[in-house]
């Protein structure tokens, strides 16, 4: 059954819950115990398979004809102080930009944060490249979030390139250790 979602394009979204093989494994199992917690909340997740060749947000949207407001980008970034790494997965709406030199330094307290490279980011995460989601991402990495990315429904990758996973922003909000950072992004 087909789930019908405004501005949600061309894509034949399903629900999240009951399709969980189009999620990589640490999302599904990130999405099911969500589920445990906020049953009503997490029902609202969808999925969609997706040509993996249209993965990147651009070409996702434009491929299936969806509102690019509805998207998040979410970016893995670190930084060191004192000789420890500090991760953050940042989520923010494809309209807008992660603040990486100064909100996202800041409350890393690091001295200088970056992005990490393709080949960590997929290794550490267990998820793909152009696919990495909060939904799942491992404890201890802090989980940031734009105001803007809570309110309303937000499309994030799903572990794969080969799908994509919708929910409501709140949904995002009530992972565990998720902070809602106002200015985390820029226009």
């Amino acid at each position: 059954m087909s789930i019908d979602i405004p501005g949600m394009g061309t894509a034949d979204w399903l629900g999240a819950l009951d399709n969980l093989d189009l999620l990589a494994t640490p999302v599904a199992a990130s999405l099911t115990a969500v589920a445990e917690r906020e049953p009503d909340l997490a029902a609202q997740a969808v999925v969609a398979a997706i040509d993996p060749e249209f993965a990147d947000t651009d070409a996702m949207t434009a491929r299936y004809a969806m509102d690019l407001r509805l998207s998040c980008n979410c970016v893995l970034v670190a930084g060191k102080r004192e000789g420890q790494e500090r991760i953050a997965a940042a989520v923010v709406r494809a309209t807008t930009k992660a603040d990486v030199n100064h909100v996202i330094k800041r409350l890393l307290n690091v001295r200088k944060a970056s992005f990490w490279p393709q080949e960590r980011a997929v290794e550490a995460s267990g998820m793909e490249y152009g696919g990495i989601t909060p939904v799942g991402v491992p404890e201890g990495w802090r989980l940031l979030l734009d105001t803007r990315v809570v309110e309303g429904f937000a499309v994030i990758g799903s572990g794969l390139r080969s799908s994509k996973l919708a929910l409501p922003g709140e949904l995002l909000a009530r992972l565990p250790g998720a902070e809602v950072v106002e200015g985390l992004a820029t226009e």
